[in-house]
């Protein structure tokens, strides 16, 4: 992980975090898998994509998913994005649907770049942040939920009026990382087809943006360029 590079407010707050025990076990873990030859993603400089476009300061939204995609070309280090060129996967195409349906004005786009989002301080927070080539999961134990479990709640701590937004059982269960009156917390299904249509209709995105100019804050322009 010597090539990673953390953008400096999320290094100084997560400070404690990178020297615990369970943080040298993911960096054992990652050098070890380099060094038998398997192919991990996304690729090292990108593993902490979401902390580097986002300082901690300006994180207002946070989308969480839970592993990076594991086939070549799609992790990018942001959650449910993939980089232009690459087929936009179905979880991804089912909450272009949701914008459409809530947000007057959404145009579905082409490719399934984020980074848009990103710019305005949405935090596509992966719970797992590596994962071997080809195996959905590899990482799921290897110390990457205790750290973000601790972004989490430091953002929760540390923050006022942010917007969570939890799809599916997995994200829900990181509810009581964050505390209920300071934040907003979303809850929905998971938007993977697999969820059936049960993702449509959650309205997350004009709720999130309600709730941002009610405090004072911009709201997010959910629109992505061509």
């Amino acid at each position: 992980m010597a090539d990673v590079k953390i953008e400096p407010s999320w290094k100084a707050v997560l400070a404690p975090e990178f020297e615990k025990l369970y943080f040298q076990n993911i960096r054992t873990v990652l050098h070890g898998a380099k060094a038998a030859g398997k192919i991990l993603y996304p690729p090292g400089p990108l593993i902490f994509n979401a902390f580097n476009k986002v300082p901690f300061e300006e994180v207002k939204v946070v989308i969480l998913g839970q592993d990076p995609y594991h086939q070549p070309g799609q992790a990018m280090g942001l959650s449910f994005s993939v980089p232009k060129g690459i087929r936009i996967p179905p979880s991804l195409i089912n909450i272009y649907k949701e914008l459409h349906r809530d947000l007057s004005g959404f145009v579905i786009p082409p490719h399934g770049d984020l980074s848009e989002w990103a710019a305005q301080g949405v935090f596509l927070l992966n719970a797992m942040l590596s994962v071997e080539k080809g195996v959905a999961g590899s990482h799921a134990k290897i110390g990457w939920q205790d750290f973000t479990n601790a972004v989490i709640h430091t953002l929760s701590e540390r923050r006022n009026g942010l917007v969570f937004m939890l799809w599916g059982n997995f994200a829900k269960q990181k509810k009581q990382l964050i505390h209920p009156t300071k934040h907003l917390i979303l809850e929905a299904a998971h938007p993977s087809p697999l969820a059936g249509n049960a993702f449509s209709g959650c309205a997350h995105f004009s709720k999130a943006n309600h709730y941002l100019q009610s405090i004072g804050k911009t709201a997010i322009d959910w629109r992505i360029a061509p």
